[in-house]
């Protein structure tokens, strides 16, 4: 029976299709491409990207994030988030001097495939993380050993990148999502922020953080309605905003922080078009990559749609009035069916104690010896489309136990629709239950 079965997709992080917001894209460009005075923006942009997009930017992160007031000089337009690692690694790193790429696990498993094509293969180092975020103890031990080995192999200057006014080359990179992160959907502890900004000044450390999920934002009560909650306001500083203020600032012009931030969860992927923050010098070193040089900043168009948003309010509307309250009830909904069909059977969940949740995802960890990928097996014959632990491991660093995950797994609420989300949580509990009592296996035919 399994077969006929309705198909359940909690794995594709994308929002779902009835979220999306084509007609106010769609004023935005007529409003735009309708003003004869507007034509710039079918020709090469500048460098930094679309002026009036990055004083929006300024204007609405400063509302938005406990911080100083954020100056359009410190921003730079890029085409979403993963393009703008891969502009990152272009120009403040160097594939030899740059010891590592040091990753929070369970991670975005995509950005290894970044990391390596920027010649980082066998480098990427996966870094635990707990509660409160990574496991600063454990990145700094790493950390001091790589510097030994970086040491005695005499690799003190850049190999392949020579000194540029625009840009640095620094020894380590982060790589980390701060809020809501995917997958686990832990936030990082203000504390621990500040001591990975420190850690990072020490080693002369990058920290990339992946600001993607800020705004998508609620009570983690179901009790709490959420037009009475204050979800204009972030709860915490960024990393970006850490390394800016904290023991009077940045210890180099370029600092130790970046803010790799995407409109593409809270307009479309399909604008691919982003943002990143950081000190005046790293923003116009990002400037300067290559293909901006060359061609100007990427998505010059769509840019000037989403500042015609931002310019308006229609955005802020959109992720106040539609996302918010459509992921507020989505997320509810999944976690409702979890405590009632999966955490009687002895699975947990980090989100089950936080006052604040957001982003898309729900990490599970599974009862022994429940093993994940043995149930995202036998969920595709209940077309129920799950992503197992493993998954999120860093490529090249499968060996570390401690970050290998074979009894977890994420659940995505955003894409799927609302209605089939409570039925694919029992589909999952069913499968749980019987790998933990194999012997008492129902056939195909009793279990739909």
């Amino acid at each position: 029976m399994g077969q006929t079965q309705t198909p359940i997709d909690l794995f594709k992080g994308w929002p779902n299709p009835q979220l999306l917001p084509p007609h106010q894209i769609n004023e935005a460009a007529t409003h735009i491409l309708s003003n004869p005075d507007n034509k710039d923006v079918l020709f090469y942009g500048p460098d930094e990207g679309y002026g009036p997009l990055l004083h929006q930017i300024s204007k609405w992160l400063s509302a938005f994030y406990p911080t100083q007031p954020i100056p359009p000089t410190r921003l730079c337009i890029t085409g979403g988030a993963s393009q703008n690692l891969a502009c990152i690694l272009q120009t403040f790193t160097d594939p030899i001097y740059t010891r590592n790429i040091w990753m929070v696990a369970p991670t975005y498993y995509l950005a290894c495939r970044i990391f390596a094509d920027s010649g980082f293969d066998g480098r990427m180092k996966a870094v635990p993380e707990d509660e409160q975020g990574i496991d600063l103890d454990y990145l700094e031990k790493a950390l001091r050993i790589s510097e030994e080995e970086a040491n005695r192999a005499g690799n003190h200057v850049p190999k392949l990148k020579p000194a540029k006014p625009w840009r640095k080359i620094y020894k380590h990179v982060v790589y980390t999502v701060p809020t809501f992160a995917n997958p686990s959907g832990r936030i990082m502890s203000l504390q621990r922020r500040r001591a990975l900004v420190r850690i990072a000044r020490r080693y002369d450390a990058l920290i990339v953080a992946d600001d993607v999920y800020d705004m998508l934002q609620w009570s983690s009560s179901p009790s709490s309605h959420i037009s009475s909650l204050s979800l204009d306001r972030a709860g915490l500083p960024r990393l970006v905003d850490v390394d800016r203020e904290l023991d009077g600032g940045p210890i180099d012009t370029f600092g130790h922080a970046v803010s790799n931030g995407s409109f593409s969860k809270i307009v479309g992927p399909g604008v691919r078009t982003g943002w990143a923050e950081a000190s005046e010098a790293f923003a116009y070193g990002l400037s300067q990559t290559g293909s901006s040089r060359s061609g100007g900043a990427p998505s010059h168009l769509t840019a000037s749609f989403i500042s015609d948003m931002l310019a308006t309010g229609t955005l802020q509307d959109h992720i106040r009035h539609t996302l918010q309250p459509a992921y507020h009830e989505r997320y509810h909904i999944m976690m409702k069916a979890i405590r009632e069909h999966l955490v009687p059977l002895g699975v947990t969940t980090p989100q089950a104690d936080k006052e604040v949740a957001g982003g898309y995802f729900i990490w599970l960890t599974l009862p022994p010896p429940v093993n994940a990928t043995n149930v995202w097996r036998h969920a595709q014959k209940e077309q129920l489309v799950t992503i197992p632990g493993p998954k999120f491991k860093v490529d090249g660093d499968e060996n570390n136990e401690a970050t290998r995950f074979d009894r977890s797994m994420r659940l995505c609420f955003a894409y799927e629709e609302v209605g089939l989300l409570e039925e694919g949580v029992r589909r999952l509990s069913r499968i749980v239950n019987q790998e933990m009592h194999p012997s008492s296996k129902t056939s195909e035919t009793s279990c739909g």
